[in-house]
Parts: C-alpha cells; structure tokens; sequence
C-alpha cells in the first residue's frame, strides 16, 4: 500500500488497500475481533491495531503478504507453528497467494489478550501494595 497515505480508522486503511486483500483484511480483522472482542480499534504505526491494555496485535497488507505483528512474545509461543511462513522477532508473513490461516491468528491474538490481561493485573498488584 502506498507509505505516504494517512489512516485514522481501520475502515480507511481497509477502503484504500489494493481490491484483492480487502476481503482478507476484513476476515483478519473480523477473527481478531471475535478473540478478543473487548479490544478496542485503532490505527498504530498506520497498521490497524487492536488494544486492550496496550497494543494487542496489529495487521497489515504488503505488496506479497499479509503481516500480522502479535509481539515478540506472540511470535515466540507459536514458532513450531509458524514453520512454513517467513518470520521475525515480531511480525510473520503469510503470502497474498496462499490461505490465511486465520485460526493461527485467533490463538495469537487469544494468547496476546491472556498476555496483556495478566501484565495489567500484576500491574494493579504492584499499585495496591504501594
């Protein structure tokens, strides 16, 4: 997608990505949402990102691939998983050619949600005992 466009909503960034994604854009979203249907939208780093107690996952779309930024931690959980796909320290590329696996991305963003809520409580702790 073109760097230089801004996006304030994930229905922008949806609406101005090449015709062909837009439908996979909208089923990763829709499967983020189902998992973690307490997480807010938001445009992050111009990705659509999905937040509860902080930044949850963020989704993207490149010339070949989709991206899905689940953290370091989310990419280290689910490395035996991630095998065939192109991966980072926190991102992962599925081809635009290919299946999405959006089940793989529901128990990404089901363990990030986990994640973040666990982070908040021993944050809460630590504030109560001061």
């Amino acid at each position: 997608m073109d760097n230089k466009l801004e996006f304030t909503t994930i229905d922008e960034y949806i609406t101005q990505a090449p015709p062909e994604t837009k439908e996979v854009l909208q089923k990763i979203r829709e499967t983020i949402q189902a998992a973690a249907p307490e997480a807010t939208e938001k445009i992050s780093y111009q990705m659509p990102t999905f937040y509860f107690e902080g930044n949850l996952v963020h989704f993207a779309v490149a010339k070949n691939h989709y991206g899905f930024y689940p953290a370091p931690s989310g990419i280290s959980a689910f490395e035996k998983q991630l095998g065939k796909y192109k991966y980072s320290k926190g991102a992962v590329q599925f081809p635009i050619k290919e299946e999405v696996p959006y089940e793989l991305i529901k128990e990404m963003t089901l363990f990030r949600l986990a994640e973040n809520k666990q982070k908040a409580a021993e944050k809460l702790a630590k504030k109560k005992k001061k």
